[in-house]
């Protein structure tokens, strides 16, 4: 929803098993769906036959990767720590460590920056992590803004949990609690210039 209706072609970065594929496929949009792992590509494959969707699968690796002309869409959800899933796998917080989340950040950067080159000027780029760490939600978005000044925030607006004063999604896992509580995600919407 936060691409709005389907209006063109839209890129869905790191898209494995792709729940977000089959929605924005739903909602109008021509979609490629980009992802290095065969395996989950192929239970993506499954899952737009079993819905009647359709949508371009790429596998490779989006460091290497580039579209052959401008999108007017694209959806990075990026690789992350995951430490925003701890309510469901508490693992996550013994695997959670300074180096992985350095890591996680560089790779999503540069994801993030490659991605801005491929986007029509008016179109719209949603990030998301399912991260509680700053350095991949907030001080990325920060890090990006300031150097790419052909960027803007567009404030998410509406009936959102999480909204924060700046027009991103922060949710946090003991928000809903009377619904079965949320996992913990970081949200930005941008606007390139033009």
């Amino acid at each position: 929803r936060l691409l709005g209706e389907g209006k063109g072609h839209v890129l869905d970065l790191c898209a494995a098993p792709g729940g977000k594929t089959l929605q924005l496929a739903a909602a109008g949009w021509t979609v490629t769906a980009i992802d290095q792992s065969e395996s989950r590509l192929a239970r993506l494959s499954e899952n737009l036959e079993r819905t009647n969707q359709s949508a371009e699968i790429v596998t490779a690796d989006l460091r290497e990767w580039s579209p052959k002309t401008p999108v007017d869409a694209i959806l990075v959800d990026a690789p992350c720590s995951a430490s925003g899933i701890f309510r469901r796998h508490p693992d996550v917080l013994y695997r959670v460590r300074p180096a992985i989340i350095a890591e996680m950040a560089e790779l999503q950067r540069v994801i993030l920056t490659r991605a801005a080159d491929w986007l029509k000027p008016g179109g719209t780029l949603v990030y998301a992590t399912c991260s509680l760490e700053p350095e991949e939600g907030e001080r990325q978005i920060e890090a990006f803004l300031a150097e790419r000044p052909d960027y803007a925030l567009l404030p998410i607006t509406g009936e959102w949990p999480g909204i924060t004063e700046k027009g991103t999604i922060r949710t946090l896992p003991t928000m809903l609690a009377k619904e079965g509580r949320l996992d913990g995600f970081f949200i930005a919407r941008l606007q390139r210039k033009g």
